[in-house]
Parts: C-alpha cells; sequence; structure tokens
C-alpha cells in the first residue's frame, strides 16, 4: 500500500493558500491502490493529514453614494455664470419713464429695469474707441473717433477703451437719470453674452436716448468682433449695473472683477 497526503483547497486555489494554514487534522480515507481479491480482509482506514485553508478576508459592503449634481448655471470655481444672472434679469420691472432706442434709425424699444439693487437693459453692443488715442482706436480705425471720455483715470487721462472694459450709460435725461439711479462713473457692471460674463466699469456717457454701447475691450472678452468700423453685436446683450459701486482707481480692471463677483453673487441670491 502507498499512502497520499491530501491538501484541501478552495476554487481559488494558491492565492488562498498565502493566507496562512492552520494546524492540520486528520482524516482517515482508504489508502491502497492494489485491487485485492473479494476474498481478502478489508483493508485498515490509513491517517492521512488534510491541511485547511483559512478563510477570504471580505470587506463589508458600503451603500453606493452618488456625487451631488452639480448646478448647470455656475460659472467656474462655482462662480455666478451668466444664466444665473440672465435667469434674475428674466423678468422687467420697468424704472424709466420710457424707451430707449439702440441706434438712432431704430424705433424705441429697450426699458430701463431694476431688480435686486441694480438696474439693467438689454440690447446691442456697439464699439466705443473713445479716449486714448493707441493701435487700435484711432482716428484712422474709428471714423467717429472723440479723445476723451466722461470720466478719467486716476492720472486724469481719458480711459483706454482698447485694454479697459467699460460700458457707456445715456446721459441724463426724460427718459431716465444715471445718477439719481444710484450709477456713477467707476460703477461696476456685469455685461453678459453668449455664456460669457464681462465685469466692466460705467466709462462714458453716450447720447441721451441711446443704450447699448461698450469699449473695445469689453467686446473683445465676450468673444464679440471689436472693429469700431464693423464690429459688435446686433442683438442678445445684457447690462447689469450694480448700484451705488465705485472702483477707485478706475482702471483698477482685477478690482472691478472681484467687487463684481461679490455683486453678481447678492444679486442672485436675493429674493
Amino acid at each position: 500500500m502507498r499512502m497520499r497526503t491530501l491538501a484541501l483547497v478552495t476554487a481559488s486555489g494558491a492565492a488562498l493558500l498565502t493566507a496562512g494554514t492552520p494546524a492540520p487534522v486528520t482524516l482517515a480515507v482508504p489508502a491502497y491502490t492494489d485491487p485485492a481479491p473479494a476474498s481478502a480482509p478489508r483493508p485498515a482506514l490509513a491517517a492521512v493529514p488534510l491541511a485547511l485553508v483559512a478563510k477570504v478576508h471580505r470587506a463589508p459592503a458600503r451603500a453606493h453614494r452618488s456625487r451631488p449634481p452639480s448646478s448647470p448655471a455656475r460659472g467656474r470655481g462655482g462662480e455666478v455664470g451668466a444664466a444665473d444672472l440672465l435667469a434674475k434679469a428674466s423678468a422687467c420691472a420697468q424704472v424709466s419713464n420710457g424707451k430707449y432706442r439702440t441706434d438712432e434709425a431704430t424705433s424705441a424699444t429697450v426699458p430701463v429695469c431694476a431688480a435686486n439693487g441694480a438696474v439693467f437693459w438689454k440690447a446691442d453692443l456697439d464699439i466705443d474707441c473713445d479716449g486714448r488715442v493707441t493701435a487700435a482706436c484711432n482716428p484712422a480705425t474709428d471714423p467717429a473717433f472723440h479723445g476723451d471720455t466722461a470720466f478719467h483715470t486716476s492720472d486724469g487721462r481719458p480711459l483706454d477703451a482698447e485694454r479697459l472694459p467699460y460700458v457707456v450709460v445715456p446721459a441724463p435725461g426724460g427718459v431716465w437719470d444715471h445718477g439719481r439711479a444710484g450709477i456713477e462713473g467707476g460703477g461696476v457692471v456685469a455685461v453678459v453674452h453668449g455664456g460669457k460674463v464681462e465685469y466692466a466699469v460705467v466709462g462714458d456717457v453716450g447720447p441721451e436716448h441711446i443704450v447699448g454701447e461698450a469699449s473695445y475691450a469689453t467686446a473683445e472678452s465676450l468673444g464679440i468682433d471689436p472693429d469700431p468700423s464693423s464690429g459688435g453685436a446686433p442683438s442678445g446683450v445684457t447690462y447689469i449695473l450694480f448700484k451705488d459701486s465705485r472702483i477707485s482707481p478706475i482702471e483698477d480692471h482685477e478690482a472691478a472683477v472681484r467687487t463684481g463677483r461679490a455683486l453678481a453673487e447678492e444679486f442672485v441670491r436675493a429674493d
């Protein structure tokens, strides 16, 4: 008779043996291999060591936690986005005595509206290149160029339309008076177009019966053609002017962006 040692493993085989094997126990099994005649005595049972395999460790089941959905209206980093601002400016509580034109040849269709500490209007965007002479803004590039702006930088010079995002407000008149509404030079403006937001300042004053004008830099940052002769946007631009705000010095665009983001948050969160 030949004795054989049997090792008991599971389907995972050798991978489980690495978990450690406890002290062996014995199991009695027949251990002969040669056939015996029927008259031969039944063989004795042989003691065969049986190796047991340790149990496999299983981590307890954990409930699946899905991530909370993010708001599609928010901009990068959680800041207020274009959709947030447009949602708050979707209805108009008119505060102007009448309406404005977007160009000399058009009819008056644009009211000034108020909401949550701001006034706003929806119009076109004509390119204002007035102010300091630059490569992009000068009498050769802009037939209507004017070398001054209503508001000046801290050193007394006209604004730089090519580099500073600013908005033009209509001169005070019978339709509306921006000064009485808390809108002054250096006031912060959120300009919204095509899913983008640019924070600008009130930098110039235009005709008293027309709205819808911003600087070369404002248009360029919004992806609008800034050419003063042929550029601009025919419609779809929303101007949100925050009351009683003021950036000083007016040319500090980074301050306008920081302040604008904070005011936009208040505008959106207000009931």
